[in-house]
């Protein structure tokens, strides 16, 4: 695999230890001392510099003087991070040690990486602290997953350094953009997501009725509830226990084996579509309804917390407030500050368009270029409307093999051969029991022991054909998983890319004066255009409407920049549904 990096000024947030050896700023290596802070320069040779000790209230100050000049390394952006953003202190570029870890462990592209996953105390899950400016010293060490000491720093550091020098520069490039992710993460739960708890509140009222006292359910519920229990003859059975709802819908004729409303809508009973809006509004209700604003948007600002790398593909995920599940219909209320605008963007099919990056499949490509993908693919006459193209590729990616999907994907196959050829081939390591990788290094993890010793016992000469049955059920199972992960996984590397380079360029965009300023997203971003809300393919920029045609032009060229970054000049775009949102100011 070959890189060409762009030399555009937002990628340089994307260095890596030992990427350069001519780059003479240091990585500062940053560890809890004591009662302190300590701070050791590490050139790109290896060779350190004097400890500095400092006292906690010092450190963010120390951070300010020294930004720029070097390039920071801890433990976990989780735990030093935020009492920097408290401070109004911005860091441009900073290596994750536990991220970076868990890539380097279990990557099949590491070389020399024995004594890094010897490392078992780096093994850890992501973390998350407080947001108060002395959160890392206040918490308990005990309680800690990853060790945050200088010591440990170094060593781990050191280790890193050797795995990351003898690897491809793929992976190099993983890990930088996984770093920056952190930073990125970190600074929007700082700042949040602009939230009208006024729109929202009209939005549930609307939907369930006034809000009710603690401990009683909206009118809107409550009604569809006894409408349900009505039809199902039964006042007393609990509509939100899967158990006891299946046989009160037993009992009436409804013969389903879940309450999944995918299930549930098979079947032509009048109990069925009140009983879908019932689950529907109580999914609102539980998940988005009153509580949730008074715990997780109480100041104007959603403020989420966001877990880079949390899913094996290297996906975000969440670990608080919900924020890859925010339901469409509350979306009314991510509403701009007085004067300021929100600039929204989403990717037009990421995973194909990656899909086709990553092959070099050019007829993919060419379907692609300057037109929405599925309908490119119909005016090859490969299929004939755009949701057969949908269904298609999707199914090629994802491993449907009946329906629509599995129906249509041989002329996918036909059509565009280096395409699906990839995705197949992932998918027979799979099946093998292999490992396969994204584009710059992050690795599937193995089988289970399960797996194997189910593959292993289907070989016996006394298996049965059962025995058999379940082998090549879970071969194929895995095939599938192997066969998306490469796409989805390199997709969310090109989404890394996209938010370093972006940030950064929001980060060069101009201040707007103290009055014009957004004080509830905090020092850092009160007075500058800043990333709002991430969630796979789109981005939300919280911008002052002044520089709202900057913002959107940066979102696009980061777009651009994050492209060739990854794959060179090529000849395919990633289209961006792009607006600019002004929201009227309140009276």
């Amino acid at each position: 695999m070959r890189l060409h990096p762009c030399p555009r000024r937002g990628l340089r947030a994307l260095t890596v230890p030992g990427a350069s050896a001519g780059d003479a700023v240091p990585w500062i290596v940053v560890g809890a001392i004591g009662d302190g802070v300590a701070l050791v320069p590490v050139a790109a040779d290896g060779s350190r510099g004097d400890t500095t000790r400092l006292d906690r209230r010092d450190f963010a100050d120390r951070v300010r003087r020294t930004e720029g000049t070097a390039r920071w390394v801890w433990s976990d952006t989780t735990a030093w991070y935020p009492a920097l953003l408290a401070g109004g202190v911005r860091v441009a570029r900073c290596h994750d040690l536990r991220l970076a870890h868990a890539i380097l462990r279990d990557s099949a592209r590491a070389v020399a990486a024995d004594r890094l996953r010897s490392a078992t105390e780096w093994d850890a899950a992501a973390s998350v602290v407080d947001d108060g400016p002395s959160a890392l010293f206040d918490i308990d060490p005990g309680t800690r997953e990853v060790p945050h000491d200088l010591d440990s720093a170094l060593a781990e550091f050191e280790r890193q350094r050797e795995v990351i020098a003898a690897s491809a520069a793929g992976l190099r490039l993983l890990v930088a953009a996984e770093s920056v992710g952190a930073l990125v993460a970190t600074e929007m739960h700082a700042a949040g997501v602009p939230w009208d708890a006024e729109v929202h509140d009209g939005i549930l009222t609307g939907l369930l009725g006034p809000r009710e006292p603690a401990g009683r359910l909206p009118a809107r519920i409550e009604a569809l509830g006894a409408e349900v229990r009505a039809l199902l003859g039964d006042p007393g059975v609990s509509l939100d226990s899967q158990p006891k709802l299946l046989r009160a819908l037993h009992r009436v004729g409804v013969a389903a084996a879940s309450t999944s409303k995918w299930e549930l809508r098979e079947y032509d009973h009048p109990v069925i579509a009140p009983l879908l809006e019932y689950k529907r509004l109580m999914r609102l209700f539980t998940a988005n309804g009153w509580a949730w604003r008074d715990e997780w948007a109480p100041d104007g600002r959603f403020r989420p917390v966001y877990v880079p790398g949390g899913v094996v593909t290297g996906r975000w995920a969440s670990s608080g407030g919900g924020a890859l599940q925010m339901p469409r219909q509350l979306r009314p209320a991510v509403r701009a500050d007085p004067g300021w605008s929100l600039v929204v963007a989403d990717v037009a099919q990421l995973e194909p368009r990656v899909l086709a990056a990553m092959s070099r499949d050019a007829a993919l490509a060419d379907s692609a270029r300057d037109t929405d993908l599925y309908e490119g693919i119909v005016s090859r006459g490969v299929v004939s409307t755009r949701s057969e193209a949908k269904f298609a590729l999707l199914g090629a990616m994802y491993g449907a093999t009946t329906g629509d999907s599995g129906r249509l994907v041989p002329a996918l196959r036909r059509a565009y051969p280096r395409a699906m050829g990839l995705v197949d081939d992932a998918a027979r390591v799979g099946e093998e029991g292999g490992v396969v990788s994204t584009w710059l290094g992050r690795s599937s993890p193995p089988p289970s022991p399960g797996w194997r010793a189910l593959q292993g016992s289907a070989g016996d000469p006394e298996a049965t054909e059962a025995d058999r049955t379940r082998a090549r059920r879970a071969a194929r199972d895995r095939g599938r998983f192997t066969r998306n992960f490469v796409v989805q996984g390199t997709a969310a590397e090109w989404a890394l890319a996209w938010l370093g380079d972006l940030r950064a360029r929001l980060a060069a965009l101009p201040l707007v004066d103290e009055v014009d300023a957004a004080p509830r997203s905090g020092p850092l971003h009160a007075r500058q255009a800043h990333l709002a809300f991430f969630l796979h393919d789109e981005v939300i920029v919280h911008t002052p409407a002044a520089h709202a045609a900057l913002a959107a032009e940066a979102v696009s060229l980061a777009a651009d920049a994050a492209t060739r970054l990854l794959f060179g000049d090529i000849p395919l775009d990633f289209r961006l549904d792009l607006q600019v949102r002004i929201d009227a100011a309140k009276e």
